[in-house]
């Protein structure tokens, strides 16, 4: 039942959010992403995006072509100043901020788009815009309006901020299932897991990113509005269209990302561990890029099948948490419907299975491998993964 209430509610929600990557490769690949399931709207939200990534890339990367491409000439550009309520800029002034003679370098902001919103021939965006060198943050609002069958910018207000985010990445790893295997038994990601390590995550001033292996809308579980942290998510609008906009893991690249981080609830046990593009990419990030992996509750599903490059299960001699088959309800039938055991399955590949007791947190940390018994430990697994990349940046930091 509270499955059924929250697809409903989730009607409700405003949709539209797409995530953009700071790397040229990524704004262009953002183009194949489908976010609309009518053709018109979708066809009006990719060419809505694309002129958010011109001006994301072009601002990025001085290329002052791709932000003109992106504005009507005659649009207004309120940004922000100190001491003036708005500080109106000519699009050529803007545009001459970003020399030609550095074009294509790297200037250090990191983009991503927030929001879209069409209605008709105009729409709205949002989009932000970090400087972590600067410890800054900008927030643009966008109106966009179809002229001629373009979409164009024109108006764009920004607002400044101190921040701490650095712009690095982590990868939450989601199931698209909606029931337990072949039943009609609901299924959902765990609500609190995602909450409880996205929070952990963003104060310590990361991006999270979210796929799927169908991408799109997840199902979501066990929701407690009667939890803060749980409301506060719940009702706001950019982490809500990012969960309901999941990307698949074709489309990203394992550079990008310091940390995967897959999220239990019952869902968890169909279709992410058997996704060869997610388990490709989960093993680029771990062995080109010398990233974490971390699993929690029924998501340690998601690494049974993780082979390192020599063919050996990426579980074999290290300790691993996750949720206990003893915790189970042998009879139900739901876990008929589970395609294996998770504890059992771990240990007949050379894993040593670790668990805590029921209903108390329990982290397990062994190298770059990170894993929980239950959604009390996700908060502790995201604490265990950012002490460990913290710790690899000191170490990798000249002293000054």
């Amino acid at each position: 039942m509270r499955n059924i209430c929250f697809y409903l509610l989730l009607l409700l929600l405003p949709a539209f959010v797409v995530v953009a990557d700071t790397k040229e490769q990524h704004f262009k690949r953002q183009n194949d992403v489908a976010v609309a399931p009518a053709a018109s709207t979708g066809q009006d939200h990719q060419a809505i995006r694309q002129t958010l990534l011109h001006y994301l890339q072009g601002t990025s990367y001085n290329q002052q072509d791709q932000i003109s491409l992106a504005f009507h000439p005659e649009a207004d550009l309120l940004l922000a100043k100190a001491n003036q309520p708005f500080w109106k800029v000519p699009l050529s002034d803007y545009v001459s901020w970003f020399p030609a003679a550095k074009a294509g370098q790297f200037n250090g902001r990191v983009g991503e788009i927030l929001s879209i919103e069409v209605d008709g021939d105009i729409a709205t965006a949002k989009a932000e815009i970090l400087l972590p060198q600067k410890q800054q943050r900008f927030v643009d609002v966008f109106l966009l309006k179809r002229i001629n069958q373009q979409w164009q910018i024109i108006s764009k207000a920004a607002t400044q901020q101190e921040s701490i985010q650095s712009g690095q990445r982590i990868l939450f790893i989601l199931s698209s299932a909606h029931f337990h295997g072949s039943s009609k038994l609901p299924a959902g990601a765990s609500f609190s897991e995602i909450v409880n390590a996205y929070a952990e995550f963003k104060q310590a001033g990361f991006t999270v990113d979210f796929i799927s292996p169908a991408g799109g809308a997840v199902p979501l579980a066990y929701i407690d509005t009667s939890d803060p942290a749980q409301k506060a998510h719940l009702y706001n609008q950019d982490f809500m269209q990012a969960l309901k906009h999941t990307r698949t893991a074709r489309e990203l690249n394992a550079a990008d990302y310091r940390a995967v981080h897959y999220i239990g609830g019952s869902s968890a046990m169909y279709g992410v561990a058997e996704d060869p593009h997610i388990a490709r990419l989960v093993m680029d990030i771990y062995q080109q890029h010398l990233g974490i992996i971390s699993a929690v509750c029924h998501g340690t599903a998601g690494i049974v099948h993780l082979k390192t490059a020599d063919g050996q299960y990426l579980v074999k001699g290290k300790r691993v948490s996750g949720y206990p088959d003893a915790f189970e309800k042998q009879d139900a039938a739901y876990y008929q419907q589970f395609p294996f055991k998770i504890q059992q399955t771990i240990e007949s590949r050379g894993g040593l299975f670790r668990h805590g007791k029921a209903g108390a947190a329990y982290v397990e940390v062994d190298g770059r491998l990170i894993t929980g018994t239950n959604f009390q430990s996700s908060a502790g697994v995201a604490k265990a993964i950012i002490a460990l990349l913290q710790q690899d940046q000191s170490a990798t930091t000249p002293a000054r």
